[in-house]
């Protein structure tokens, strides 16, 4: 991570859980570091020495930092990002080690916290260097597009730990690899590279490690200029393709297609376009 990203990246203001850090904590010392780009919000997972694996506190900041961006008029765009060496190596085994089934059970164990991305409406990047094992390659595929360096690796090998994965692991990887891969995978624990995750459509793109925030960045600053209605009806209509039948789900494309002829950035998208001039869209 360079200097000026370390600089600029803060904490999220609040920590909702007994293992949160406390007040008198810098910034360096949280789950979360938040750093804005212009229109961009990029959130680095922060435990370092445990290869940023995934524990209450960071899920509850992470979750917050993401509604936070998601309600936010100056946010379009959210990337979730790790170190060089790890997005995040699982869940924090340490923290699981004593738990039984009715702690799980009852304090609503990744259902609680891990879900809160699924209510975010705004586009949401993975950008994955290094380790993304277990609820890490979860987490990633919870994203709607995960870009990778090209030292990534990503595997789900909770069969090693006699567990399975348990934040969608056998579900994302099953719709996006397909059964047989997801077989391999989950049933050996083995880990795969950025190239054969990207054969295997759990990614969208590799790039050079040192190019890969640049890259990200770049992106999404172009997504950043886009009507922001339409990407959300866009995002919605495709992750709707994933729970409905393919007549219910044209439908649902069918209705916010046309739903979005009554904003101004339909007219002001079109009207530019006949212009040949670059849009100025408001997000109406």
């Amino acid at each position: 991570m360079s200097k000026q990203n370390e600089s600029n990246e803060v904490a999220t203001s609040v920590e909702r859980t007994p293992a949160a850090l406390d007040q008198t904590s810098t910034a360096q010392q949280a789950p979360v570091l938040i750093a804005r780009h212009g229109p961009i919000s990029l959130m680095r997972l922060n435990r370092p020495k445990q290869l940023n694996a995934l524990n209450d506190a960071l899920m509850d900041c992470l979750g917050e930092a993401l509604l936070e961006a998601d309600k936010d008029p100056a946010v379009m765009v959210i990337i979730i990002t790790g170190s060089d060496k790890a997005f995040a190596a699982g869940a924090d085994i340490d923290a699981m080690k004593h738990y039984d089934f009715v702690d799980v059970y009852k304090n609503e164990y990744i259902s609680r916290n891990w879900e809160t991305i699924r209510k975010v409406r705004k586009p949401v990047i993975a950008a994955v260097a290094g380790f993304a094992l277990g609820g890490g390659c979860e987490l990633a595929m919870m994203c709607d597009m995960v870009f990778a360096a090209d030292n990534a690796k990503f595997g789900q090998p909770e069969i090693k730990l006699a567990v399975i994965p348990g934040a969608g692991g056998t579900q994302r990887l099953t719709r996006l690899a397909g059964k047989a891969k997801a077989m391999d995978m989950v049933l050996t624990g083995k880990m795969i590279g950025a190239e054969q995750a990207l054969a295997d459509g759990l990614i969208s793109r590799v790039y050079p490690l040192a190019d890969l925030m640049p890259q990200t960045l770049s992106v999404a600053n172009d997504m950043a200029k886009l009507s922001l209605p339409s990407l959300m009806a866009a995002k919605e209509s495709i992750n709707r393709a994933f729970e409905v039948p393919l007549s219910e789900g044209l439908l649902f494309e069918r209705r916010n297609f046309h739903a979005l002829f009554g904003t101004a950035d339909q007219k002001e998208g079109m009207q530019a376009f006949l212009e040949k001039r670059s849009p100025s869209f408001t997000h109406r």
